[in-house]
């Protein structure tokens, strides 16, 4: 139902002009508006994907990569080699975190242990983040700053490059 739900919204989003996987779109504002530039980023709860809780205000001190990603989504299945690449270049210096929307957190875990990626993934309440970020489109990456706040955001997949110069923004 949720899967339905989400697709229903994206198609709603290209509809009026958006597209998910429009990789040109990156903006200083967020996608949203309860999720702006130079605002902080709404709090939230998560699993990783070991089942530790944890919530996006403890990842302060360092800047946050934030993405909003699922199994059944191309574009984001695609990004996620890069993210994987790139991690251990920047995970001393900028932490990252892959919230999961699937069903459920079993299809993540199962996923990602698939891939064997080493990157940081948490499990979130798909209603409660699309209403605290009003997801327009996955995949949705965010930059926060150490403060949490949102310094950029990127409505579509990353090439490895484009996510380089994305992450340099925190630095």
């Amino acid at each position: 139902m949720k899967k339905i739900l989400i697709c229903l919204l994206l198609l709603l989003a290209a509809m009026a002009g958006g597209c998910a996987a429009d990789s040109s779109k990156t903006t200083a504002a967020a996608p949203a508006a309860a999720a702006q530039a130079s605002q902080t980023a709404p709090d939230f709860s998560f699993a990783y994907l070991d089942g530790t809780k944890a919530s996006l205000t403890q990842l302060r001190g360092k800047p946050v990569f934030l993405n909003f990603w699922a199994t059944w989504c191309p574009p984001c299945v695609g990004e996620m080699p890069h993210f994987n690449a790139v991690y251990p270049r920047y995970k001393d210096k900028i932490n990252f975190l892959a919230v999961s929307l699937d069903d459920n957190m079993q299809e993540a875990a199962a996923f990602i242990q698939q891939q064997g990626y080493s990157f940081p993934v948490g499990y979130g309440n798909v209603n409660d983040l699309a209403g605290k970020y009003d997801i327009q489109g996955i995949p949705t990456s965010l930059l926060l700053d150490a403060d949490g706040k949102i310094i950029a955001s990127k409505i579509g997949a990353m090439t490895e490059t484009e996510l380089e110069a994305f992450l340099q923004k925190a630095l």
